[in-house]
């Protein structure tokens, strides 16, 4: 079975024997490569399978997988915050545990989720990071009449776009190249203008996190969806003078028992023009160190880049 791993020499497919153990065998039918991913790449980390964003078939039925992995039993988890599982053997399917680059893998049944009609396996791998932005936008607590901007031009930043115009709200966004403000056009959404009451940071950098607080009405709520490895540094004077309130926003939960990737899968299958808009590339699984390298070079084009297995490639 093929699997998609970092090695001292970059990204390697690779040879391995076929997963065992207790779940669901799943064959996998598309993967999306997350900036974490390329991150991870970049760091060195090594010895398990990437791919946190991942779909594929049971005995034909189609799933996508939910890679959190919980107790359902802490108070974090039952009180819906499944993301915050207090359980040590929390963590997440791709990071630092086999995940879902590779021609099928061996899950939790707990983590899938069927696939509503109106949305292709081939596609579902994006409901992961649609997901993460559903969550964002819902901790923003978003109110008729307010506005929001989106602070960033990668996938999370482009589906916190689409989740919000998808609840009804007006939307702008401020990305870096041209290829993303058409992108966020195409998904409905305008160019900053004006002071927003809402500011969802989905940049995860410093010269991001500072135009998200220059974006910002007095009092307004900023939504960290960005991702950071060191200390945030909070642009000071905008943030007292205009008593900004920052609020992080991490993966998704069950809030109220409504589970938030089901949201997220129900959203994409309502509107494919999401799905089109993001996934700028595909490639077969044994091409992953190419993928990984587009990946890599957004001012190039791409948006979201997804690997599929040679036996689940799409005819043409």
């Amino acid at each position: 079975m093929l699997v998609v791993r970092n090695t001292a020499d970059g990204i390697q497919v690779q040879d391995v024997v076929d997963p065992e153990g207790p779940g669901v065998r799943l064959d996998i039918a598309s993967t999306g490569i997350c900036g974490t991913d390329v991150a991870f790449v970049a760091n060195g980390h090594q010895g398990f399978t990437y791919g946190h964003e991942f779909a594929g078939t049971v005995d034909g039925a189609a799933f996508v997988v939910e890679p959190s992995i919980y107790c359902g039993r802490c108070p974090e988890c039952t009180a819906g915050h499944t993301q915050r599982c207090a359980d040590p053997a929390h963590g997440t399917l791709g990071i630092f545990r086999d995940g879902g680059m590779a021609e099928s893998v061996v899950v939790p049944e707990y983590t899938l989720l069927p696939l509503p009609a109106g949305l292709p396996v081939h596609d579902a791998c994006l409901v992961e990071p649609a997901a993460v932005a559903w969550h964002g936008v819902r901790k923003s607590g978003l109110r008729p009449g307010e506005r929001v901007v989106v602070v960033g031009g990668g996938s999370i930043a482009l589906l916190a776009a689409a989740v919000a115009r998808h609840l009804g709200f007006d939307v702008d966004l401020e990305a870096r190249y041209e290829h993303q403000t058409s992108a966020a056009k195409r998904l409905g959404a305008g160019r900053p203008q004006g002071a927003y009451d809402v500011v969802i940071d989905a940049a995860g950098s410093s010269s991001g996190l500072a135009r998200c607080a220059e974006l910002a009405a007095a009092g307004a709520r900023i939504i960290v969806l960005g991702v950071y490895n060191d200390t945030i540094g909070i642009p000071a004077a905008h943030s007292l003078i205009k008593e900004l309130t920052y609020t992080n926003a991490m993966a998704y939960g069950r809030p109220g028992g409504v589970r938030e990737f089901g949201q997220a899968a129900d959203m994409l299958a309502t509107r494919p023009e999401i799905a089109e808009t993001v996934i700028t590339h595909r490639f077969p699984l044994n091409a992953a160190a190419e993928a990984f390298r587009v990946a890599r070079d957004r001012s190039a084009g791409a948006i979201k880049v997804v690997l599929e297995p040679p036996l689940c490639q799409r005819a043409p």
